[in-house]
């Protein structure tokens, strides 16, 4: 049973949101919560699989608070929800943390699947939308990590850094191994040393660094 907390100053979308989840049978709606303040709380005490998080919200907002979740907890998972898929915080957000994001308007079949993808770990960049999300990162200046070094790249191997550029350009596991022509458990293992060997906590943070460090061209 996954177990999702839900984050919105709109009642409604709360209520929304909780009706169409909880009608699934594999997830479970442990809280609400009306601002980031709140959410907080709300994570330290109920420790839910996936905060579904929206991001303009009085007190203290998503942002800060997506920053929070994840300091105090590195294996937390928050996906942040938007109302447009270019929204200027998402990229904030996943800079801060966030595993990925997800439309408001998302149907409830999106919804569920959406928080079973952040629950298993996978990050929600869908690569229809990945390279302009990027695009964002790489014309904004950069407040959060410097860019990477090119000595972390050195340590990658030359298969390593070619998956790595395929996680940026938003294929899944199964689909990168298609394209190598391996089994999906070997690109499971590129991407765990992947992660260990830049210091990164996902998938999201590996598609951000490829991009940062250059090896991915935004729109190329």
């Amino acid at each position: 049973m996954i177990r999702v907390l839900i984050v919105d100053d709109q009642m409604m979308v709360r209520e929304g949101f909780s009706v169409l989840l909880g009608a699934m049978p594999d997830i479970e709606v442990v809280g609400e919560a009306v601002n980031g303040r709140e959410a907080v709380t709300q994570v330290a005490a109920l420790r839910p699989d996936v905060v579904l998080m929206d991001i303009r919200m009085p007190e203290l907002n998503g942002l800060d608070a997506t920053r929070e979740i994840v300091a105090a907890d590195a294996d937390a998972k928050v996906l942040v929800l938007t109302t447009f898929d270019l929204d200027e915080y998402v990229y904030q957000a996943l800079r801060a943390g966030a595993s990925g994001f997800l439309l408001k308007d998302a149907s409830a079949r999106q919804l569920a699947d959406g928080v079973r993808v952040v629950a298993a770990g996978e990050a929600l960049l869908a690569p229809s939308v990945t390279k302009r999300l990027i695009n964002e990162f790489a014309k904004a200046p950069a407040s959060g990590p410097r860019p990477p070094a090119m000595a972390q790249i050195g340590e990658l191997t030359e298969r390593e850094t070619e998956v790595l550029v395929l996680i940026a350009q938003g294929l899944s596991n199964a689909e990168i191994a298609d394209h190598l022509v391996v089994a999906e458990s070997t690109i499971k293992t590129h991407v765990s040393r992947i992660l260990v060997k830049l210091a990164l906590r996902d998938r999201t943070q590996a598609a951000v660094f490829a991009y940062e460090a250059g090896l991915v061209r935004a729109g190329g």
